[in-house]
């Protein structure tokens, strides 16, 4: 699959209006906007809370694995996970960075 994801200019911490003024690019979940990945920190948040994510298929989850994996490249984050699977259990992941 894919990635959707693009860099966008808005950078730190979002209001609530800053996030529906966002384009569904820079979500992992594009469709639910869901979890925002404008810096390294909104990243590291996507992975963190990747499976408290509700109401979502495994196909969002595929898609929002491969938007989060564009994002940290981007922003030089490191994800040692290969796949989504690997983040739905504690910990979280196995990065200490995250």
């Amino acid at each position: 699959m894919k990635s959707t994801w693009k860099p966008h200019e808005k950078h730190g911490g979002l209001s609530d209006k800053d996030k529906r003024e966002l384009p569904e690019s820079v979500f992992a979940f594009p469709d639910k906007r869901k979890e925002p990945m404008t810096d390294a920190g909104h990243v590291r948040n996507a992975i963190a809370r990747f499976d408290q994510v509700q109401g979502v298929t495994d196909k969002d989850r595929d898609l929002a694995f491969q938007n989060i994996l564009a994002a940290a490249a981007h922003y030089g984050v490191d994800v040692a996970e290969t796949d989504w699977h690997q983040l739905g259990k504690l910990p979280h992941t196995p990065n200490p960075a995250h």
